[in-house]
């Protein structure tokens, strides 16, 4: 078998692969185990990115692979009005782990679908139309989705759903609302942004949809007491609050989930990449209250692979992992070894202009000048080549920053993150000369 430059492997790609996000990455992956993947010339990859930030417990974690197989080959796929105990277990799990009253689930393949089930019953519940994001979010590409969705990835596609507004994403790094002290002053910030909808509204607010951690757009951390004025005001506006936990959700920040953080119970919580630990699996969770509503007016979200029962089993199991081998915490732990390995690069590198996030998920924030904070997503590009050349696959976010998302799997060794952090360091001293 050829290796990366398999000629026939890249004319069957060049081919017949619709380009669904910029260019392919050079390589053939042939295996995935643990924290790595192995490519087509036996070369063992660090994977600092979990996947498509999904797979969270490292790649095909035994007990994973027993439940799917096991599933697989006793209870895979049912027409979605078929119940089965593990969609009904896992419904009871995940209400039993998630903050407040969250206790009615829904269950689907992808993070846009869950988002989409939570904006389509905010909608029927409240009798009105209007939702309101980030300006740096990323909720999905498909329709509700996408409209509520800023970071890229708009133009050419025609109008949004009608009625979808933004909110001005909290970046304390590069905000243009600083106050008199020089300090960044998100309190204006959030005034100003809801003045905007006020104005914008025709008196038919939803929902509003927000990530904790806008981890597509450059891994923005509110600051603390942001998110609790975020959903104070919704609240007094009759907006229904929809957390979109995709990439923050089941420990991979510190906490359960990112919103205990900031001890804000929203009135929907999507999950999705994590809860699979890489199968397509998605969760919407609302309140009994909410969701009496919406059966009462004849809620549909009714998809093919509402509630199978095989990606069902294998959440149950992720779920159980994460609790048993005390994930959360050690994604804590870890992540601020990581941190204060990239805080170190930092010091020695001007091209670091920011290090945030929380736990194992992190922001690097490259810049052409640190006074200005103009972004390098040149710089971070070339950084991202030299990485996987070194062996270390990386993230760098849409949007033209030069900023690196960095996730690995919550099963990542103190080792592995010395020797990502050393990856790192090589590449730019690559790439700056």
């Amino acid at each position: 078998m050829s290796g990366n430059d398999d000629p026939q492997f890249w004319e069957k790609a060049r081919a017949h692969l619709v380009r669904y996000g910029g260019a392919f990455s050079p390589l053939i992956a042939e295996r995935a185990a643990g924290n790595w993947f192995t490519d087509a010339d036996g070369r063992r990859i660090l994977d600092f990115t979990s996947g498509q930030m999904s797979a969270i417990l490292g790649h095909s974690h035994p007990e994973i692979v027993a439940t799917a197989r096991c599933y697989m080959g006793e209870l895979d796929h049912l027409y979605s009005s078929i119940l089965s105990r593990p969609v009904v277990d896992l419904a009871a799990l995940l209400a039993h782990v998630a903050p407040g009253r969250l206790d009615r689930v829904l269950l689907v393949s992808t993070g846009g679908e869950s988002n989409e089930a939570a904006l389509r019953m905010a909608r029927l519940v409240t009798g009105k139309h209007e939702v309101v994001a980030m300006s740096r979010s990323w909720h999905g590409v498909t329709g509700g989705a996408a409209s509520a969705t800023y970071s890229s990835g708009r133009r050419g596609y025609g109008p949004s759903v009608p009625g979808s507004f933004i909110l001005p994403a909290p970046d304390a790094y590069r905000s243009r609302f600083i106050d008199g002290n020089g300090a960044y002053d998100w309190q204006a910030e959030l005034a100003f942004g809801f003045e905007l909808i006020d104005r914008q509204s025709t008196g038919a607010l939803a929902g509003c949809i927000v990530e904790p951690i806008l981890s597509s757009g450059g891994v923005l951390e509110p600051p603390e007491g942001y998110i609790a004025a975020l959903a104070r005001e919704c609240r007094a506006r009759g907006l229904q609050l929809v957390f979109d936990e995709a990439q923050t959700g089941l420990g991979r920040t510190g906490t359960l989930f990112a919103c205990e953080h900031d001890g804000v119970v929203p009135d929907y919580l999507t999950l999705s990449k994590t809860l699979g630990a890489g199968l397509p699996l998605a969760a919407m969770l609302t309140t009994p209250e909410i969701e009496d509503v919406a059966a009462e007016r004849g809620y549909l979200f009714y998809t093919t692979h509402a509630s199978d029962p095989l990606p069902a089993a294998v959440g149950i199991k992720v779920i159980e992992i994460i609790l048993r081998d005390r994930l959360t915490e050690r994604a804590a732990r870890l992540g601020e070894r990581l941190k204060a390995g990239l805080r170190a690069l930092q010091q020695r590198y001007e091209c670091i202009g920011d290090v945030r996030g929380r736990g194992l998920l992190l922001g690097l924030d490259l810049v052409k000048d640190r006074r200005t904070k103009a972004p390098d997503p040149d710089l971070a590009q070339g950084v991202a080549r030299h990485c996987l050349e070194l062996g270390m696959m990386t993230s760098v976010v849409r949007g033209g920053f030069g900023i690196f998302r960095i996730a690995p799997p919550l099963t990542i060794e103190p080792a592995e993150i010395d020797l990502g952090l050393e990856i790192f360091d090589k590449a730019l001293g690559k790439a700056l000369h």
